[in-house]
């Protein structure tokens, strides 16, 4: 990893035999290369950095399992709170990373920060985790909820076979990844129409719910905050549930470099995208609450489902539909996002150098978003995903709130760092309060797993010095990897991209 090879001079395009320069175009006859720029270009309006946040945040959790948040406070009134609250929090944190976007404007998100504001260490650890847990284990549970709901409408009533979803699964992630290593205008262009689908999608939850309401269905909020149970140990769970309904709402900063005209675009893109999230969650959590008791919500394994079966009889069969194409959205805006912090990453020498190339026509970085295509797959069929998940949801939220510390942090050490966008620093500061309390909070509530996570992100320390820090590679060694890495740029037709 951190080694950069020395490969340089002329080499044979696999596509067609024709002889390129290493930034991969071809030279004119006097030897010297033509055509336009290989960087990564500006493509992410407005509209597509909204479509990003707001397609990346809402997958499949508010048409699916709602009941996290009623499960461990008990009543109706107190979720409710919840959802709003954990609205506000995803808000404060949003704020506190756009003004991490406007002053440090690199690409890759928290890793970017972490490394800025408390050096090359504790950025490596945030992203070892990622890269052999976090991430291919996070794009695989959503893989599998695509697959499920897919099929769901050629099944029923009956089940669908296990290696049907997982298949069906195999084939998303596989689309997701070959749009996303094609073209970066398409990439977002369908995110912007899957975008759509899922807000049509909440509004076909949302206006028939409060008809209803206006109609006078509100027994199931009659004594509402009766039978509120919120415990010191529930509380955490309560709120990772709700959090983790709003988590996206950082994935604009992992494409920051990419951003028309980021000062401007970042922080009115968060800001937009939250309200409407917020809005959408609350009052579809009201519109489901109109059809159904709190008994009954914790009783469905799919909470959107049932209230169309409840309120469109045959209709409801189209929310399936909507449920996979939201996740396909959620699949495609994170890849988006993720694959740039492997891209940084890289050209910082924390990855191998093929990752931080371009693809010489379709500007992509191609290497960096089909990294985690095995690992995704390995996990899929093999791996217990789940399990995974719960081990990892609380080392999101601490190195979430470490990269909001060092933004705390950033203000002191370097006063005079331009800042466009500029919050309060009691926001900064009330979301990392935020931050450390649930995950340490969880420490108490569920020890086992909090340890497992720990030990398997504590693996990054030594993974660092063994790749990073040691230098003394053998010569035959460092002669094969740069090897791997000229063939991989050979075949994959990535070069480095010009600045």
């Amino acid at each position: 990893m951190g080694k950069r090879s020395k490969a340089g001079g002329w080499y044979k395009n696999p596509s067609n035999g024709e002889t390129c320069g290493q930034n991969g175009h071809r030279p004119d006859p006097g030897g010297r290369p033509t055509g336009g720029k290989v960087e990564l270009r500006k493509k992410v309006t407005l509209l597509r950095g909204i479509s990003i946040i707001i397609g990346t945040i809402i997958g499949a959790g508010i048409f699916i399992s709602p009941k996290g948040i009623l499960k461990h406070t008990g009543s109706v009134g107190m979720s409710l709170v919840v959802w709003i609250t954990c609205g506000v929090l995803s808000l404060f944190g949003a704020l506190s990373y756009a003004e991490l976007g406007t002053c440090i404007k690199k690409s890759g998100g928290h890793y970017t920060y972490i490394l800025e504001a408390f050096g090359p260490q504790m950025a490596f650890v945030r992203l070892w985790a990622d890269l052999i847990a976090i991430r291919p284990a996070g794009l695989a549970v959503i893989a599998l909820a695509f697959g499920q709901y897919i099929l769901e409408p050629i099944f029923m009533p009956c089940g669908i076979p296990p290696i049907a979803v997982k298949l069906a699964t195999a084939i998303g992630i596989t689309a997701v990844m070959y749009l996303n290593s094609m073209s970066v205008t398409w990439t977002a262009r369908i995110q912007i129409i899957l975008t759509f689908s899922k807000l049509l999608a909440i509004a076909i939850i949302i206006v028939p719910g409060l008809y209803q309401l206006f109609k006078g269905q509100t027994k199931n909020f009659e004594n509402a905050f009766e039978m509120g149970n919120m415990e010191l140990t529930g509380m955490p769970l309560a709120f990772y549930s709700g959090m983790y309904a709003y988590a996206g709402w950082f994935y604009l900063n992992f494409v920051t470099e990419e951003v028309d005209n980021p000062e401007r675009t970042v922080p009115l893109a968060i800001c937009i995208s939250m309200a409407i999230v917020t809005t959408c969650y609350v009052l579809t959590n009201v519109a489901y609450y109109t059809v159904m008791s709190a008994e009954e919500l914790l009783a469905s394994q799919a909470v959107a489902v049932t209230f169309a079966e409840k309120l469109m009889g045959k209709f409801s069969m189209v929310v399936p539909v909507f449920v996979a194409l939201s996740c396909f959205g959620s699949m495609n805006g994170c890849l988006f996002a993720f694959s740039r912090m492997f891209y940084v990453a890289s050209r910082e020498g924390h990855l191998p150098e093929v990752l931080s190339m371009i693809h010489v026509r379709r500007h992509t970085p191609l290497a960096a978003v089909i990294i985690l295509y095995p690992m995704t797959m390995l996990q899929l069929f093999v791996g217990d995903i789940y399990s995974l998940l719960n081990f990892m949801s609380f080392l999101r939220w601490l190195f979430i709130g470490v990269a909001v510390l060092g933004l705390i942090y950033l203000r002191y050490k370097k006063p005079d760092l331009p800042r466009p966008f500029k919050v309060p620093i009691i926001i900064p500061v009330l979301f990392c309060f935020t931050s450390f309390f649930m995950v340490f909070l969880s420490l108490y509530s569920d020890p086992v797993n909090t340890g497992i996570g720990f030990a398997i992100s504590l693996t990054g320390i030594p993974a660092y010095y063994v790749f990073i820090v040691f230098d003394r590679r053998p010569k035959w060694l460092q002669k094969a990897l740069d090897s791997i890495n000229r063939y991989l740029q050979i075949i994959l037709e990535v070069v480095p991209a010009e600045h």
